[in-house]
């Protein structure tokens, strides 16, 4: 998970998981999280998923994210969000 100004770098990520990562195209994203693109919230989906949230993000006081809808979202923050997804803190972004 990463924020709208940063872009997550493909080949840092695969470094992470030590194996092959690809952008997830709508069907991919429906057919893992239950949940269409533009409102897949943090946690509830389908199956357990493989989390890494962008270091970047700590810098946020609150983040908001998406809840199951694209017209609503949820406020908490990058601790939290890491909480809830069970996820791993990483620095992943492009470089500029």
């Amino acid at each position: 998970m990463s924020s709208g100004a940063k872009r997550v770098d493909i080949d840092r990520l695969a470094a992470l998981l030590g194996e092959r990562v690809d952008k997830a195209d709508a069907e991919f994203v429906r057919r893992a999280t239950g949940f269409a693109i533009g409102g897949v919230p943090p946690l509830g989906h389908r199956a357990p998923l493989r989390t890494v949230v962008e270091e970047a993000l700590a810098a946020y006081a609150e983040l908001w994210a998406a809840a199951g809808h694209p017209h609503t979202v949820f406020r908490l923050s990058c601790d939290e969000l890491v909480r809830i997804t069970r996820g791993v803190r990483a620095d992943v972004a492009q470089r500029s």
